[in-house]
């Protein structure tokens, strides 16, 4: 028995050894200059329209959410439900433990570069509702299947669909990691500093989410869209006290993440310093896994949206901008006006110091039942995606399966340490953004007539 636990023990070691060599070159400067250069591509060709059109965005997209929705357009959904549904998986563990993670490992500088990671983002995000939207397939059933998948195929042709396969396979795979066990640990963790055990968490979160993704995609999306806007503001709210209690500091901390994105951190306290290029490779990387810009998972249920292709591009543009440029700045300014960078911490640990020190007490809680809240609809949202992206290859028959299998990975994450599946699922997220990158670059000119169409009945 022994000798078999130290077989299973080195091959893990060896898996793990691997997927960090590959894992270092899917997130390396090459990829990181795809994912930025993309996103900076389609904001030429579509003439910066996520900034000369951006109040105009708002205005069609979350400026509507307090009027009735008279959208004629074909969709299971509403666009509301869809982005809050994509939000869902984008504003969770991102927002608080990968804004902690570029601030520790690339110092005040990294926030900088994951801003522009975000403002060429708002262009992809664009670019993958919209098509997403655009060559959706109708189901017999009267269901809608729409995202990367269907926008290879669909638009690049069949001779693709070899592309589309693979996105899917990754996809599907990805979401029992990144959508599921992280997240399910995650919660767990979160949960025990109340005195709750692990494997109670995970019981839990079987019954939570069963409830919800069983009933497929408009309970998900009726779900997403009452919890999401509730805790993002509650979270806002929390990190803006803690600014303005702190408002002398902003100044200084302002300074410090210019400064720093182009002459690197120096060391303080528990913090090493980092230089230029480790902010760079952090702030873009960090960016990227906060509002997923260039994975194309959020496509998948944009594309279930009551919508025209342009319109719900929109609402992607402000998906990465609230996300990113409000959600994620608000738990770096956290950190950084606090004083939390130099005490040593890093991912979530980081945050709870931040908070704890601007709100002694009522911080540690924020950011506690935030991770709660945004574990639990990272869950239900990336079920989705992965249960559609199965669906693609192997036909409705694999939608329940894949649920109830997402339910059985729920409980293994809780109690679990997920050092190896967080690695595989972080180079499975690099790989699908490759083939979706692929195709919005190719189908750069379609996006590029859809949005002049739309002007010109403007």
């Amino acid at each position: 028995m022994e000798n078999i636990l130290a077989y299973i023990f080195n091959l893990l070691d060896y898996i793990e050894e691997i997927n960090e060599t590959v894992n270092a070159i899917v997130w390396g400067p090459p990829f990181m200059v795809l994912l930025i250069g993309t996103g900076l591509y389609l904001s030429i060709r579509l003439e910066f329209f996520q900034f000369t059109h951006l109040g105009h965005a708002w205005r069609k997209s979350f400026g509507t959410i307090f009027t009735r929705d008279k959208s004629k357009e074909k969709g299971e959904i509403t666009s509301f439900q869809a982005v809050s549904s994509a939000m869902a998986a984008t504003i969770g563990v991102g927002n608080i433990a990968g804004v902690s993670t570029a601030l520790a490992s690339g110092g005040p500088g990294a926030i900088f570069w994951m801003w522009i990671s975000a403002l060429v983002g708002m262009a992809t995000k664009f670019g993958e509702a919209a098509l997403g939207v655009k060559f959706r397939n109708k189901n017999i059933d009267g269901s809608y299947s729409g995202g990367v998948m269907q926008y290879i195929e669909n638009g690049l042709g069949s001779p693709w669909k070899f592309l589309a396969v693979i996105y899917a396979l990754l996809a599907g795979l990805a979401a029992f990691g990144i959508g599921n066990m992280v997240q399910a640990n995650t919660m767990a963790g979160a949960l025990s500093d109340f005195g709750i055990p692990s494997h109670v968490t995970g019981i839990l979160a079987i019954i939570l989410v069963g409830l919800v993704t069983l009933g497929g995609v408009k309970r998900i999306a009726s779900i997403a869209a009452k919890i999401v806007p509730i805790m993002t503001l509650l979270y806002i709210a929390g990190s803006l006290l803690i600014i303005i209690l702190n408002f002398q500091a902003m100044p200084a901390t302002f300074a410090r993440i210019f400064t720093d994105a182009f002459t690197g951190s120096a060391a303080a306290g528990g913090f090493a310093g980092a230089t230029v290029s480790t902010a760079i490779r952090y702030g873009f990387a960090r960016g990227i896994f906060s509002n997923e810009a260039g994975l194309g998972a959020a496509s998948i249920v944009h594309a279930q949206a009551k919508n025209s292709p342009t319109n719900q591009g929109m609402w992607g543009i402000w998906e990465v901008f609230i996300d990113t440029i409000v959600v994620a700045t608000m738990t770096s300014l956290v950190i950084l006006s606090t004083g939390a960078l130099e005490k040593g911490e890093s991912e979530a640990a980081l945050a709870a110091t931040g908070f704890e020190l601007g709100l002694p007490g009522p911080g540690n809680v924020i950011v506690l039942a935030s991770l709660v809240l945004f574990s639990y609809t990272t869950m239900l949202t990336w079920n989705f995606y992965g249960e559609k992206s199965w669906e693609y290859i192997l036909g409705r028959k694999i939608v329940v399966p894949y649920r109830l299998i997402f339910l059985v990975f729920l409980f293994v994450g809780s109690i679990g340490g997920l050092e190896l599946v967080w690695g595989i699922a972080d180079t499975l997220n690099g790989l699908m953004a490759a083939p979706n990158l692929l195709a919005l670059f190719i189908l750069g000119g379609v996006l590029v007539k859809e949005k002049s169409d739309y002007l010109k009945k403007l």
